[in-house]
């Protein structure tokens, strides 16, 4: 990471200087905002840090808890939600604490003795270069503490309000820059039954699949339920199953069950089938006990022994798959004459089981996804009908995990076959499983052409960098110091674009064409996006941030001869910048050329939008369609 660019600083360099625009925080909720986020959770979580970044937008975060979550629900963090993770600076902190899913081994009914489970399958749980990072299992109220922790160090200091219960949402544009009126009340001892009024320019609703704000603006979750029970703990416990350290997919005569070992060598998740529910019956009605799982967890286990010592958290749940058919307050159809003020995100706009690892995965992503566009729009980047692009991205993603999902909780809960023909093959649940790695890993999300997704014209420039899908980071050679990094680091949760320019043969040499002509449209010509939508003052990487991969030794290049915005001065002391230059030769190994399928003659230019994903691929000399490409969405800077 970099820093001391505006003056050396001791300390912890993940703790910004509060900004003098930082508002202090108060016992009370602020009357004013420009977004009010609803609900401390993973998807609340993603959004307030990631705004928090930009001191000029006053954000404020409710939860109705009286304090941060500090045991169980969702653990499993897909590798998608790793890569994001680093844009935050806190993957390695993950990677140190939580738990790595390697493999994952099925488990069926012993066909000498039915009442016994035997292994019949064991897999890779991601296949190799799918990501830099692996699927790993952490308490979600650490990943909570880690988001907190990175709002805190923030330059604006944010902090949520706790205890605070939404009353009410409206929208009336009639009432200036801050149409949203929103009311709290506190349920704290202290306070309980008091309310506040803030008024916003944006809400947004991660407050659950109970939403208050999803029925606030008249959205309902429609889909089915499988009335299905099942249960969930957290174990300290002995047991000689030998693969109690590996994720598992047990079907037996008895029932299903899902292992997920935990974080720190000796805690382990046990997802535990139970009772079939009747058409109109709820989960609670059943009212099943722990005493319950844990006898129903051992007969599954049988033949081997499961003695639990100590039960962390458990709890009980019915399967069901439900979605918003909007994520915010505007009513298909309306696109064209109204603008959303009012959003959902996470489970407050898609429910379904816990069993795929996707639910917090998939809130998170959401709130990444909205995250920069609004920053965008208050940050006057952007026109306001950006914003509507939130829902056509992520609604359809929603509707694929739904889709998922529906078939996997319903084959984990379908009995194994019997040899009569009912039942589930468990050969074709392992077969489903590995042909869905990609998906559950995170990666298989593509958006759509768009006005931030361009078309494929050029797609065979860079056939690894496919538009629409998250940049598939790979190793490279930094030219400063010969360290060795991940390209796709340089993405960070900082509201820039990234234009990766990877240059053809002897691109190093190449005065006329390729990078270096590249690097003085984007200086000098009054097209460029750099100087059309930079704000006068800042530095020239403000907004676009240009790295750039030449297929020559790192010996044979020189960061003082590159263009200026491939070593800009930045900061009050105009300091240089020599992280934006590499080589893709490295000693060993394909380099990233072969690795994502980037034309070595021509070379190819790769545009990253601020959420990580792939916008657009372009000869390098097409600079008349990346000028295009950018007028279609961003506003002039004076």
């Amino acid at each position: 990471m970099q820093f001391h660019l505006d003056g050396f600083r001791p300390g912890d360099p993940q703790r910004h200087p509060a900004s003098p625009l930082a508002r202090p925080h108060t016992d009370a909720v602020p009357a004013q905002v420009d977004v009010l986020i609803v609900g401390c959770g993973p998807a609340g979580l993603t959004l307030a840090a990631q705004l928090a970044a930009f001191p000029e937008i006053h954000t404020a975060i409710v939860e109705q808890k009286e304090g941060p979550l500090e045991k169980g629900q969702a653990d499993g963090i897909a590798c998608r939600t790793m890569e994001m993770f680093e844009a935050f600076d806190f993957a390695g902190r993950v990677l140190q604490e939580s738990c790595w899913i390697n493999e994952v081994t099925f488990w069926k009914p012993d066909a000498r003795n039915p009442q016994a489970i035997v292994r019949h399958g064991r897999v890779q749980d991601t296949e190799d270069g799918l990501s830099e990072f692996p699927h790993v299992v952490l308490n979600q109220a650490r990943v909570h503490d880690l988001y907190l922790e990175t709002m805190r160090n923030s330059p604006s200091r944010l902090e949520p309000h706790y205890a605070r219960k939404l009353a009410g949402v409206s929208v009336d544009e009639t009432r200036g820059d801050y149409p949203v009126t929103v009311t709290l009340e506190r349920t704290d001892p202290q306070h309980a039954g008091q309310r506040e009024t803030v008024r916003a320019r944006y809400v947004v609703g991660c407050d659950g699949a109970r939403s208050a704000t999803r029925a606030a603006i008249g959205r309902e979750l429609a889909g089915e339920a499988a009335h299905q029970a099942w249960g969930v703990m957290d174990v300290l416990a002995v047991t000689d199953f030998p693969d109690v350290r590996y994720k598992v997919a047990i079907q037996s005569e008895a029932g299903s069950i899902l292992i997920i070992p935990r974080e720190g060598g000796y805690l382990t998740r046990l997802y535990v089938e139970m009772d079939k529910l009747s058409e109109n019956e709820r989960v609670a009605q059943r009212q099943i006990t722990v005493d319950q799982l844990i006898d129903a967890a051992q007969r599954i286990f049988h033949p081997y022994r499961l003695d639990v010592k100590e039960v962390a958290w458990w709890s009980v749940y019915e399967i069901g798959q439900r979605i918003c058919d909007k994520y915010d307050d505007v009513a298909t159809g309306e696109e064209g004459s109204r603008l959303p003020r009012v959003f959902i995100a996470g489970d407050a706009c898609h429910t379904h089981s816990p069993k795929a690892g996707q639910g917090m995965n998939c809130s998170m992503q959401d709130a990444f996804n909205l995250g920069w566009k609004l920053a965008a729009v208050l940050r006057g980047q952007c026109p306001p009908a950006l914003l509507h692009s939130y829902n056509a991205e992520r609604q359809s993603v929603g509707k694929q995990l739904i889709d998922f999902d529906s078939e996997w909780a319903r084959m984990i809960s379908d009995k194994p076959a019997d040899g009569t023909g009912a039942g589930l093959d468990p050969k074709a649940f392992q077969t489903y499983f590995e042909r869905h790695l990609r998906y559950t890993a995170g990666v298989g999300t593509q958006y759509g052409a768009s006005l931030l997704c361009g078309d494929l014209r050029h797609q065979a420039l860079a056939t690894g960098f496919a538009v629409g899908t998250r940049f598939h980071s790979a190793e490279v050679l930094r030219i400063s110091d010969a360290r060795v990094v991940q390209l796709g680091h340089a993405g960070k949760a900082d509201g820039r674009w990234r234009l990766y320019a990877f240059a053809g043969r002897d691109g190093a040499l190449d005065d006329k064409g390729g990078v270096r002509a590249l690097c003085r449209f984007l200086d000098d010509s009054p097209d460029s996006p750099v100087r059309r939508y930079t704000p006068a003052g800042q530095d020239p990487d403000a907004v676009f941030d240009l790295r750039a991969v030449f297929q020559e030794s790192h010996a044979d290049l020189e960061v003082t001869a590159m263009p200026a915005l491939l070593w800009p001065q930045k900061g009050p002391y105009r300091l240089h910048d020599y992280e934006k230059v590499f080589s893709a030769r490295l000693k060993q190994g394909p380099d990233i050329f072969d690795l994502r399928g980037v034309d070595r003659e021509q070379g190819a230019l790769v545009v990253v939008r601020p959420d990580q994903y792939v916008a657009l691929v372009l000869p390098l000399d097409a600079h008349g369609a990346l000028a295009d490409f950018f007028a279609g969405f961003m506003l002039p800077q004076a």
